[in-house]
């Protein structure tokens, strides 16, 4: 009598999976891809490419460690004696002068009563491509600053205008507690130690960046449904058509 039991126990449990003997060989499951609707850099960039790639790039993100070490304690050295030690930065760059040019004068003199070469001093030079490709990059920089600013000031974006106003907001509150060296010394600490703890830990701050931009989305949503959609605002300009 407890052949139907058994007949219905094994219609419900599952086959047994097909073995490489039978000529079927399995695939394992690709991993579901991660989904994520917000990325600070986007979705194909690396940090060291958003950093341009480059030298620059490798010393910020600490791949050529002498030089990011040097970098840093150089900042440290003269924030040090700037604001610490109170030094001027003319009385500093004449004493500096005055001590080189005078060892190598005086190098340059003994070498005739020691029969030793006179010390190398290198020809330095600025050429002219190096001057024309700093100014080519200032022009697109200050020129693209200029476009924002217009863009701002003919009404076009309320988002960009509302992200100047704030970041020229804390840039004047952050002028009145430091001074322009100790922003300088703050921003060299910033550059070196953001881009590579960001690096590290890119996909839990874009996470968190996810949520934010989110909830700030919401916020925005709010705001101009109860008083930017209030204002009013002169109409478009028609364009002429040829």
């Amino acid at each position: 009598m407890a052949a139907p039991a058994e007949e219905a126990s094994a219609a419900a449990s599952p086959p047994p999976p097909a073995s490489p003997r039978d000529g079927v060989t399995e695939e394992a499951p690709a991993p579901p891809a991660r989904l994520r609707g917000f990325w600070l850099l986007g979705e194909d960039k690396s940090v060291h490419r958003a950093l341009g790639g480059g030298k620059t790039a490798d010393v910020l993100l600490w791949k050529d460690k002498k030089t990011s070490a040097a970098v840093v304690g150089g900042a440290t050295i003269l924030w040090v004696l700037f604001e610490v030690v109170e030094y001027h930065l003319l009385t500093l760059v004449s004493q500096v002068l005055i001590v080189a040019l005078t060892i190598l004068f005086l190098w340059s003199n003994a070498t005739v009563f020691i029969n030793k070469s006179p010390p190398n001093v290198p020809e330095v030079q600025i050429s002219e491509d190096l001057a024309v490709n700093i100014a080519l990059r200032l022009r697109a920089d200050i020129n693209k600053a200029l476009g924002l600013l217009r863009e701002i000031a003919l009404g076009h974006d309320l988002m960009k205008f509302l992200g100047v106003i704030v970041a020229l907001w804390i840039l004047g509150e952050v002028g009145e507690l430091c001074e322009l060296l100790r922003l300088m010394y703050i921003v060299v600490l910033i550059l070196h130690t953001v881009p590579i703890l960001y690096h590290k830990y890119q996909d839990q701050v874009d996470d968190f960046a996810a949520k934010a931009h989110t909830e700030l989305c919401k916020q925005y949503k709010v705001l101009d449904a109860k008083v930017l959609s209030k204002i009013p605002r002169a109409p478009p300009k028609d364009k002429k058509q040829n």
